[in-house]
């Protein structure tokens, strides 16, 4: 079959695709102690903030297994032990008893102290971490077990925990003005050194209270470029690439790339409280204009997923949960004028945009685009100052629980209501969710709070994105982890 124009890789591109990995993993051993080779991953985005774990780099900590939490999340979202072993709650309060038998890769051993020690800094810093905003939460060592306490009695606070900002390192680590995680975690790699925004290294901690890991150790290279990366699983430079662009995925050898379903939806916001789609007739006629399919074909080559709902296939229990919603008849567009929004940071939502325009305009509306970067765009997407704003939106965040997400875009006084939505009906499911404990309860609300949403076709789901993985056929046990927390773990290693 003869591959689409856009998708061949000019010749000049491949020569400067050669020339970014030049020397890629040059300098890096191949070569383990005799019990496998060490795994060489090609990473998107370079650190930006020294790797401290009080910001996003932490997932690059947590990708690598070097860096752990006091619990960590299944496939549902619900809390799991880690470096505490259980907990209970009472209260405002949650007890957690802590693992024994740890040390931190510099030798000093996990207890008590250094749990409460590393949870304080990230309370108490400035900026918090992002699961900590809008949660004043104190720790107390009392001797084996550490108690978290919160301002209000909060069900998600194992959640909380379990993200790779609230990582548990050893006390060397907080000696600077900045948190430095070379040599202070617990995972089953060390890291043992980070050259800049260029490249770090991990090695087996042999010493890790779990299982030990199969690989002698990692050796990152951080190549932005997408096409160098691509480029680098093709010619064997790297075993593990991460985030494969669209464009460079059919180029590829289609059994070395895993395409994993994000917690990300691309979704059209309707504003309802001003202009033609205040009207919910008008708004249903959006809503069956629209054809989503087309989208995933035409603009993601296929390799997206159509929504059936805001929640998508990242978060399987949604559909396992999902009901037919009931929504307003369609009205007549009658050449009604809108002016779609939309930005160009993410390149295929402008694209998306342009074809939304053209279905709406067959269906009768007069469709005018507005494509701006978003720093530029976003006080008037809020601001309620077009008819339609085109989103491409993380559905979980950090807690790994949706209910943060609809709290924050659909309830009437959310911080990121593009809707405009004040609907009594959807505020009262968006309290009920998040007030309701973690687990299945959580989850049926959760998805009550969605149709809740989805009847009053404020916000259309249009596709559910995918993360593309490469990874080379002698690499065996890597993770695909749609949460992007897990990449190379204790099991993975070439063969």
């Amino acid at each position: 079959m003869r591959l689409p124009a856009r998708r061949l890789l000019p010749a000049i591109a491949l020569t400067a695709a050669s020339a970014l990995l030049t020397g890629c993993f040059s300098g890096a051993s191949t070569e383990g102690d005799g019990d496998g080779r060490r795994i060489r991953v090609a990473m998107m985005q370079p650190p930006r903030s020294g790797l401290s774990p009080l910001s996003d780099d932490a997932f690059k900590l947590s990708r690598w297994s070097t860096a752990e939490t006091l619990v960590t999340l299944d496939a549902d979202g619900d809390a799991e032990p880690a470096l505490a072993t259980k907990w209970t709650q009472s209260g405002r309060s949650w007890t957690f008893e802590i693992r024994d038998g740890v040390t931190f890769h510099d030798g000093t051993e996990l207890d008590a102290k250094a749990v409460v020690r590393s949870l304080t800094r990230a309370a108490t810093a400035s900026p918090k971490p992002r699961i900590l905003d809008g949660v004043d939460l104190t720790a107390e060592a009392h001797q084996d077990t550490v108690v978290v306490t919160t301002a209000a009695e909060d069900p998600l606070v194992p959640q909380r925990l379990s993200s790779p900002q609230l990582s548990i390192l050893a006390a060397k680590a907080y000696a600077g003005k900045t948190v430095n995680p070379v040599g202070a975690g617990t995972g089953p790699f060390e890291l043992v050194s980070v050259d800049g925004t260029s490249a770090a290294t991990l090695d087996r901690y042999d010493a890790y209270w779990g299982d030990k890991a199969k690989s002698p150790g990692i050796d990152v290279k951080f190549v932005p470029d997408g096409t160098a990366r691509a480029a680098a699983l093709r010619s064997g430079e790297a075993d593990i690439v991460e985030a494969v662009p669209v464009s460079q995925a059919a180029l590829l050898d289609q059994d070395l790339i895993t395409e994993v379903p994000m917690p990300r939806t691309n979704t059209l916001y309707l504003n309802t409280s001003d202009g033609p789609f205040k009207n919910p007739s008008l708004r249903a006629a959006a809503r069956e204009a629209v054809d989503a399919e087309s989208i995933v074909k035409g603009v993601y080559e296929g390799r997206a997923d159509v929504a059936e709902g805001l929640l998508g296939p990242a978060l399987p229990w949604a559909a396992e949960l999902r009901a037919p919603v009931s929504r307003a008849k369609a009205g007549k567009p009658s050449g009604a004028t809108i002016t779609i929004g939309t930005f160009t940071d993410r390149a295929e939502l402008p694209e998306v945009a342009a074809t939304l325009q053209q279905q709406l305009q067959k269906a009768g509306f007069r469709v005018k685009l507005e494509v701006r970067e978003y720093a530029n765009i976003e006080s008037d997407a809020l601001a309620g100052r077009f008819d339609a704003f085109v989103l491409s939106r993380a559905t979980v965040l950090d807690s790994g629980d949706p209910a943060a997400y609809l709290y924050s875009d659909f309830a009437s006084d959310g911080s990121f209501n593009l809707s405009q939505l004040a609907d009594p009906d959807v505020d009262k499911a968006l309290q009920k969710a998040g007030g309701a404990r973690a687990g299945a309860d959580r989850r049926k609300a959760v998805v009550a709070a969605e149709a809740a949403v989805l009847a009053t076709d404020a916000a259309m789901p249009m596709l559910h994105e995918r993360v593309i993985q490469g990874d080379a056929s002698s690499v065996a046990g890597a993770a695909h982890d749609p949460r992007e927390r897990e990449l190379v773990t204790a099991d993975t290693y070439v063969k």
